[in-house]
């Protein structure tokens, strides 16, 4: 178990919720499942805590009632190695969502994600300082990132 673990907090679809990400990212499996009981707060044999693993992550899922929602001042950043996989991601996880600006996007549970191609940051940090600025430009004008537009900003 790795020392620390990102806790999602879900009104009561934390079942559901896990069952979207394991079908989205190859691999992953349910770790662990622990249910309310007599004493609630939640109802008597409703999930309460679900521990499990994508993309090699541990994540809990708690069912913790209507308190609180999730905000963009956390989200979970995924690397992504080529476009196609942007791509399929992007897709699958805004579907009931909404995209937003840069590569982010909020899944239909309200959970923010930024989904990254790994060339974004080798742009960024490129030894051209003016293309890495071009690139930064191009970036803000995206929704999904575009590898092949960023690539063509950076050699200007």
């Amino acid at each position: 178990m790795q020392k620390i673990t990102t806790c999602l907090w879900f009104d009561n679809q934390a079942e559901e919720a896990v069952n979207h990400y394991l079908s989205v990212f190859d691999g992953g499996s349910i770790l662990d499942l622990q249910r309310y009981g007599a004493s609630g707060p939640g109802p008597e044999g409703s999930v309460m805590v679900i521990r499990f693993e994508i993309a090699g992550q541990e994540l809990l899922a708690l069912n913790g009632g209507p308190a609180f929602t999730f905000s963009e001042a956390v989200s979970l950043s995924v690397d992504c190695a080529t476009q196609e996989e942007v791509d399929e991601l992007w897709a699958r996880l805004t579907e009931g969502g909404e995209e937003g600006q840069c590569g982010w996007l909020k899944d239909k549970y309200g959970l923010s994600w930024q989904i990254v191609p790994r060339a974004l940051p080798e742009l960024l940090g490129g030894p051209d300082a003016e293309g890495a600025q071009r690139v930064m430009r191009a970036m803000m004008e995206m929704k999904k990132i575009d590898v092949a537009r960023l690539e063509a900003a950076y050699k200007g």
